[in-house]
C-alpha cells in the first residue's frame, strides 16, 4: 500500500479521470457511467461529496464486470497516449476503471490494480486511477505484468498515463451490453426519438432516396414537418447513417436496411414518389398504423425488430406472460426486466439527468420500488416514443404517454399477440 503527497478523495479521482478519458465534449461518440456508490451525499461519514463531483460522475449504474463492478465503466475511443493500441476492429472498447483516493490508511493501489486485473476478464482495457504521488515503481511493475493500466491524479484534475494498457479482445454478452448498446448509434439517448409514429422515420429515407431536397418532400407530401427529428430517429433505427461529408458538410447514407425500405417502396407503389403520396393518407391520423395500411405497418414492425431494445422487450414481455403477468404495468416490467438485465433495465428506462438515477437507485444498484410510481423518473424516448410506435406496429397493446401525465402503475405494457 502506498501513501499519497496530498489528499485526493475517490470521488475526486475518478471524476478528473472520467473527464479525461470521456470528456463532455465527446458525448455523442463515447457512453460511461459511474457506480451507483459515487450517487451517494456522502462518501465516507462526514464527508460530503460536492455536488459538482456527482454532476461530472453522473449518469449512474451498477454494471458487472468480469467479477465485480467497476467504479467507471464506459465505451469510446480514447487518445492515442492512453492505450498501446488504439482501436480494436470495428468497435471501440470498453473500459473499466478504478479508482483509489486517500484515506486514513492511505492509498490500497494494489488491491486496485488487482481489481482493474480482473475486470479485463470482460474489458478490452482496464485501469487504475490513483493520486499521482501514491504509485509507486512496485505499483508500475505489478501493473506491467497484469496489462492494467496506471493514471496518476493530481489536485489539480491533471490525469498522465504511466502505464499503459494493451487491448484485448474481449467481447461481452453480459450486462455490460448496455453500455455498448448506448455508445452506439442506436442507443437510447435523450434526443432518440422525439416522433411517436413510425410513419415518420420510414418517410426518410425515401425522401433522401428520391429526387429533390429531403427536407421540401417531406413537407410536400405531408410526411413530418420536424424533419430533425425524422432523420434522428431514421439513423436511431439503423435506417440511415449519418457522417461528415467533403468540407464539413453533413452526410447522410441508406443503410442496408434504408435500402430495403426504399425497395419495398418501389415494388409496392413502382416509385419512391408514389410511395410518398400515400403518407398524406395518414397525415395526422390516429388510428393504429397496421391496421390502417397493414403492409406499411408490417415494414414498420420489420423495422422496429430489428432495434435491439424491441426485441429485448418483446422476449420479456413474452416471458412474463409465460409466467402470468398478462398486462404489466410499467412498474412490473422495470421489475421484472431489473431482475435479469439490471444495466440495460436502468439505460433503456431511467432517465440519467437530474439526480434521478440517485433517486430509484440505491448505493448498490437496487430499485427503489416507491420512486418507481413517479412518472417523471422515466426516459420520455422509451416510454412515451418508442412504446407508441410499438403500438402503431401492432406489437404492444397501448400507445405510450409523456412522463408528464404518465401514471406508471397503470401504465400497460401487454404484447397485443402473445404466443
Amino acid at each position: 500500500m502506498s501513501s499519497a503527497a496530498r489528499p485526493l478523495s475517490e470521488p475526486q479521482v475518478l471524476a478528473h479521470t472520467k473527464q479525461r478519458l470521456f470528456p463532455a465534449e465527446d458525448e455523442s461518440t463515447a457512453y460511461a457511467v459511474a457506480d451507483t456508490q459515487f450517487s451517494q451525499a456522502e462518501w465516507l461519514p462526514g464527508h460530503p461529496v460536492a455536488q459538482e463531483i456527482r454532476d461530472r460522475l453522473a449518469p449512474f449504474n451498477h454494471v458487472r464486470i468480469g467479477g465485480g463492478y467497476p467504479d467507471l465503466v464506459g465505451v469510446g475511443t480514447l487518445e492515442s497516449e492512453l492505450l498501446a493500441v488504439e482501436r480494436l476492429g470495428d468497435e471501440p472498447p470498453l473500459i473499466a476503471i478504478e479508482a483509489k483516493g486517500e484515506t486514513s490508511g492511505g492509498v490500497d493501489t494494489q488491491r486496485g490494480i488487482l481489481q482493474a486485473y480482473d475486470r479485463l476478464h470482460e474489458a478490452n482495457a482496464a485501469y487504475l486511477a490513483a493520486p499521482a504521488a501514491a504509485i509507486s515503481e512496485t505499483d508500475r511493475t505489478l501493473a506491467r505484468e497484469l496489462n492494467v493500466g496506471v493514471l496518476g491524479v493530481d489536485s489539480a484534475g491533471t490525469v498522465d498515463p504511466l502505464e499503459v494498457p494493451r487491448v484485448v479482445g474481449n467481447r461481452t454478452t453480459t450486462e455490460a451490453t448496455a453500455l455498448r448498446f448506448q455508445a452506439s448509434a442506436q442507443g437510447v439517448a435523450d434526443a432518440s426519438f422525439g416522433l411517436n409514429h413510425p410513419k415518420n422515420y420510414l418517410g426518410y429515407p425515401l425522401a433522401h432516396y428520391a429526387a429533390g431536397d429531403t427536407e421540401a418532400l417531406l413537407s410536400e407530401y405531408k410526411v413530418v414537418s420536424a424533419v430533425d427529428s425524422a432523420r434522428q430517429g431514421a439513423a436511431f433505427l439503423g435506417l440511415i447513417e449519418e457522417g461528415v461529408g467533403v468540407e464539413g458538410s453533413a452526410r447522410v447514407e441508406l443503410t442496408s436496411l434504408g435500402e430495403e425500405v426504399v425497395r419495398f417502396a418501389k415494388s409496392r407503389c413502382g416509385s419512391v414518389e408514389a410511395a410518398l403520396a400515400e403518407f398524406e393518407n395518414w397525415y395526422r391520423s390516429g388510428n393504429r398504423f397496421v391496421d390502417l395500411a397493414p403492409a406499411w405497418g408490417q415494414l414498420a414492425r420489420r423495422v422496429l425488430f430489428d432495434y435491439e431494445a424491441t426485441e429485448l422487450l418483446v422476449r420479456e414481455l413474452q416471458c412474463m406472460h409465460a409466467d402470468g403477468i398478462t398486462e404489466p404495468s410499467l412498474v412490473d416490467v422495470v421489475e421484472y426486466l431489473h431482475e435479469v438485465h439490471p444495466s440495460f433495465t436502468v439505460e433503456l428506462f431511467v432517465r440519467g439527468t437530474d439526480g434521478v438515477r440517485s433517486r430509484v437507485l440505491t448505493e448498490d444498484g437496487e430499485l427503489r420500488p416507491a420512486v418507481l410510481a413517479d412518472g417523471s423518473v422515466y426516459h420520455s424516448p422509451t416510454v412515451f416514443q418508442l412504446k407508441a410506435m410499438l403500438y402503431h406496429a401492432g406489437i404492444l397493446t397501448q400507445r405510450g404517454a409523456e412522463p408528464s401525465r404518465l401514471e406508471p402503475l397503470e401504465d400497460i405494457w401487454a404484447l397485443r399477440e402473445p404466443v
